[in-house]
C-alpha cells in the first residue's frame, strides 16, 4: 500500500515500471502495424499520463517530436470530450496539425484507463500514417486543404464499439486503406496493452490513486532540471540560421535566456509563414525546442512534464514557426528540425562542452506506386552524418534530430519493386576537424516495379551544409540525381520503369580546428576509407608530402 511519502528506491521502481509499460506499448504498436513506416522504421511514439493529464512516462525509443506534442494533444482531446464523458473502451483520435504533431500525416490515438470503474490515467500512441489522401506528403502544397483528410478529435471507439462511420470515411479518402486502417487498429491495440499493464501495476503495488507517484516523478524531474539550469551561466544568447526553402532561403532566429531557474526561447526575427508546405505549427515548435533544450541540460533523465515545465517557448503569430490555419504544413519537419542546430549554435558560447556541430540530418523519400497489382505508399528513410562533439567524432549515417530507423533494403525491395543497386558510406563527406563529422552515404535506387513511381524529395542540406563548430569545417551537401542528371530538392518526380534515383547524403560538421586532429586518427581514417588522399589535400588543406607520410603510416600506396 502506497503511503503519503515515497522513498527514493520505491520511486525508482515505480518510475522504471511505468517506462517499461510505455516500451511494451510501443512494441505492440510496431509488431502489429501494417505499414513499413511504423513496423520497420519505428516512426511512432507512446506516452502514459496520470488522471490529471500529466505526461509521466514515454517509450525510450520514441520519436522526440511526438513525445513533445502528446501532452498538448491530450489537452485538446479532453477539451472536446471532458474526462467526465469518457467511458471504459473509449478511444479518441485526431490528425489535426494544430492539435497533434504539426501535420496531417501523424495520427494521435488516446485511450482513457479505468480501474474498477474509476479513471486512473490515459495512454496515447502516435504514428506516421502511410497516406491521408490529398496531394500526398510533399512540400508543393500551398494550403492545408490540399494535404489530405483532416480529422478533428473524434471517437474511434465508444465503449468498446468501433465507429464504422469514421472507418468508412477514412477508407474512402486514402490510397492504401488496408495499410491505413491496419495501422489505426495497431494504435488501438497497443493502447489496450498499455491499459492492461497499467492496471496490473497499480493493483500489484496497491496503488488506488497514481497522483502521489506522478507528483514525485514530476517533482524529481523539475528539481533536476532547475539544478542543471542553476549551474549554467546567466544571460541571453542569440543565433540565426539560413536553410533551404521551397522557392528561396528561409531565415530563422532565436534568443535563449537563462535566468538560473528557467529557460526562455524566443523566435522573434524568424521569417513569416509562406505559401508552401514547410510551415510549422506552434505545437511542433515547442516539441523540437523542448527536445534540444533537454539534450543540453539533462539528457539522462527520462522525459515527462516535469522536465518541460521550466521551458518557455515564444514565436510570433503567423511566423513560419507559429503558422496558423490554413497554412500548409506537410513537411514541417524540414524547418522544425532546424531548430535543434539553431539552439545548439546559440548555446555554443555558454555551454561549449555540451553542444555538437550540425548534422547532415535524415532524408525522407515519400514514394507512391503500384507493384505486383497492389498500390503502395511508403517512406524511405536514410540518413546523413552526425555532427562531431568536442573530443568525439560524429557517427556515420545517424539521423538527427529525430530517430527513425533506416528502411531495411530487403523489405523495401519486396514491397515497392524499387531495387537498391548500392548503398555505401560516402568518403570525405564528414566535415574536417579535431573531431571529424560523421559520414553520409551514397544510394542508388532503380525502379524495377514495371510501373511509374511518384517520389517526393524534401530534405535539407542541399544548399547549406552542416556547419562545424569551434573551427571545424562544414560537411558535404546532400544531392539528388535521376538517370545521372542532377535534380533540385523540394520537388516531386515520376520515375519510369528502369529510371535510377541516386542520392548523396550530407555529412556532419567537424568540431575543433582540423590542424588539431592527431596523425594517428587521420591514419585510422585513411585505413577505414573515411577520408581519401584527395580529401586530405582539398578539405583538410594538408600538404602533399604530409599526406604521403600518412599513407605510408597507414600501409597504403602513395
Amino acid at each position: 500500500m502506497i503511503t503519503a511519502t515515497i522513498d527514493t528506491i520505491a520511486l525508482g521502481i515505480y518510475w522504471d515500471r511505468l517506462i517499461s509499460i510505455a516500451d511494451e506499448m510501443m512494441q505492440a504498436l510496431i509488431r502489429t502495424a501494417f505499414s513499413s513506416t511504423v513496423r520497420e522504421t519505428h516512426d511512432c511514439s507512446t506516452t502514459l499520463f496520470d488522471a490529471q493529464g500529466r505526461a509521466i512516462a514515454q517509450a525510450t525509443s520514441a520519436i522526440p517530436s511526438f513525445t513533445g506534442t502528446a501532452p498538448m494533444t491530450l489537452a485538446h482531446m479532453l477539451a472536446r470530450y471532458p474526462a467526465s464523458t469518457l467511458k471504459p473502451g473509449d478511444i479518441l483520435l485526431t490528425n489535426d496539425p494544430w492539435m497533434g504533431t504539426g501535420h496531417m500525416f501523424d495520427v494521435s490515438v488516446m485511450r482513457p484507463i479505468f480501474m474498477q470503474g474509476r479513471l486512473v490515467g490515459y495512454c496515447m500512441s502516435v504514428s506516421h500514417l502511410p497516406d491521408v489522401g490529398g496531394a500526398g506528403w510533399s512540400p508543393e502544397t500551398t494550403e492545408m486543404y490540399q494535404e489530405g483528410l483532416r480529422l478533428p478529435v473524434s471517437r474511434f471507439f465508444e465503449a468498446g464499439v468501433r465507429n464504422e462511420w469514421l472507418v468508412d470515411l477514412i477508407a474512402g479518402n486514402v490510397r492504401v486503406s488496408d495499410q491505413v486502417l491496419g495501422d489505426l487498429m495497431a494504435n488501438a491495440s497497443c493502447t489496450a496493452v498499455a491499459e492492461r499493464m497499467f492496471v496490473e501495476f497499480l493493483q500489484e503495488y496497491g496503488i488506488n490513486d497514481l497522483t502521489l507517484v506522478a507528483d514525485a516523478i514530476l517533482a524529481s524531474s523539475e528539481a533536476s532540471m532547475k539544478a542543471s539550469i542553476a549551474q549554467m551561466p546567466r544571460g541571453t544568447w542569440r543565433n540565426s540560421l539560413t536553410i533551404e526553402g521551397k522557392v528561396g532561403p528561409i531565415n530563422l532566429a532565436c534568443a535563449v535566456t537563462l535566468d538560473g531557474q528557467r529557460i526562455t526561447v524566443d523566435y522573434e526575427g524568424s521569417d513569416p509563414a509562406g505559401p508552401w508546405g514547410m510551415n510549422v505549427p506552434m505545437c511542433y515548435t515547442r516539441a523540437m525546442t523542448g527536445y534540444a533544450i533537454k539534450c543540453l541540460t539533462l539528457p539522462s533523465v527520462p522525459n515527462n512534464d516535469g522536465v518541460m515545465v521550466v521551458i518557455d517557448v515564444r514565436a510570433p503569430v503567423n511566423s513560419i514557426l507559429n503558422a496558423q490555419p490554413p497554412a500548409a504544413t506537410a513537411v514541417r519537419h524540414s524547418v522544425g528540425h532546424a531548430l535543434y542546430p539553431l539552439l545548439m549554435g546559440a548555446m555554443a558560447e555558454p555551454l561549449p562542452d555540451r553542444v555538437h556541430a550540425q548534422s547532415g540530418g535524415g532524408n525522407m523519400l515519400n514514394v507512391r506506386g503500384q507493384f505486383k497489382g497492389r498500390k503502395h505508399a511508403q517512406v524511405f528513410f536514410c540518413s546523413g552524418g552526425y555532427g562531431a562533439l568536442s573530443g568525439f567524432d560524429g557517427h556515420a549515417t545517424t539521423p538527427a534530430p529525430s530517430n527513425p530507423r533506416g528502411m531495411p533494403v530487403e523489405v523495401w525491395e519486396a514491397q515497392t519493386g524499387l531495387f537498391i543497386e548500392s548503398k555505401a558510406l560516402l568518403p570525405d563527406s564528414g566535415g574536417a576537424g579535431a573531431a571529424r563529422g560523421g559520414l553520409g552515404q551514397k544510394l542508388r535506387m532503380r525502379n524495377d516495379s514495371g510501373a511509374p513511381v511518384s517520389i517526393s524529395c524534401f530534405s535539407g542540406r542541399t544548399d547549406f551544409g552542416a556547419e562545424g563548430f569551434a573551427g571545424g569545417a562544414a560537411g558535404k551537401l546532400r544531392r539528388y540525381w535521376i538517370n545521372e542528371q542532377p535534380v533540385p530538392s523540394k520537388k516531386a518526380y515520376q520515375l519510369q520503369h528502369g529510371d535510377v534515383l541516386m542520392t548523396e547524403e550530407a555529412g556532419g560538421g567537424g568540431f575543433g580546428l582540423p590542424t588539431e586532429r592527431p596523425d594517428a586518427l587521420l591514419v585510422d581514417d585513411l585505413r577505414a576509407g573515411y577520408v581519401t588522399p584527395k580529401g586530405l589535400v582539398d578539405d583538410w588543406c594538408l600538404a602533399a608530402d604530409r599526406v604521403a607520410e600518412l599513407l605510408m603510416q597507414a600501409g597504403l600506396p602513395t
